[in-house]
């Protein structure tokens, strides 16, 4: 992977989906760049392309046609079980419905990724702890979802996501599910990795007020990039 490439490089990036009278074209040409430490939010109604876009950034889909470029490597080259390498090591994702497992704990979620990863069991606990402190839920690390508030869930979810070190989150609505004091405390919190750690965030959010958070916002409409720019209001 080159030192020298942005993280993030699509290029005239195209999906469609079904064929003739029935296709759809859920991008139309796409032409993004995104660098390393930046923090995004993707935007747009309905049926614009953003969440096309975040599934081929983060390698749960592939384009019809254009480049994909992840460190200057061409992920629209590699084979399905390079794309699994590519998410476990380089990339954590957030999702709006926490996706963690039920009758498993806190902790025993957090590691998950790691081991995936083949790690040691002592090496993955010690990391997944420190990731549940450092979103403030080591006094929980042995409840299970269920006893957990969903804001706790977000940030167990969270704690998932940088476990494993990576260097871009991809957050699919990560507050949809919660109130303004929760989804601001969320926003903290990947703030706060973002400015810190150096992580790209790369976030799909239909929320003004959670999208202001980010130091770039990208509105999508009817498969392109309407208009991309600086964030206008500081938190």
């Amino acid at each position: 992977m080159s030192a020298d490439a942005p993280l993030i490089a699509l290029e005239r990036i195209t999906k469609t989906y079904g064929m003739g009278d029935a296709m759809v074209r859920a991008l139309d040409g796409v032409d993004l760049t995104i660098a390393a430490g930046d923090f995004v939010a993707i935007m747009g109604p309905s049926g614009s392309g953003k969440s096309t876009t975040m599934n081929i950034l983060g390698c749960l889909d592939t384009p019809t046609s254009g480049h994909y470029r992840f460190k200057g490597v061409d992920v629209s080259g590699l084979n399905r079980d390079q794309r699994a390498l590519l998410r476990r090591h380089y990339i954590g994702f957030v999702f709006q419905g926490y996706n963690l497992l039920p009758r498993t704990s806190a902790l025993e979620n957090v590691e998950m990724p790691l081991l995936y990863k083949g790690m040691a069991h002592d090496e993955r606990r010690a990391l997944a702890l420190d990731a549940l402190d450092k979103v403030g839920l080591a006094d929980r690390a042995g409840h299970d979802p269920s006893e957990l508030s969903g804001g706790q869930q977000q940030r167990v979810a969270i704690a998932r996501a940088i476990v494993g070190r990576p260097a871009v989150i991809m957050a699919d609505e990560p507050t949809g599910n919660l109130d303004t004091a929760r989804s601001h405390e969320i926003m903290e919190l990947l703030t706060r990795f973002n400015t810190e750690d150096g992580i790209t965030i790369v976030m799909v959010t239909h929320e003004p007020d959670v999208a202001v958070f980010a130091h770039r916002q990208i509105h999508f409409l009817d498969g392109r990039i309407a208009r991309d720019g600086a964030t206008v209001e500081a938190v």
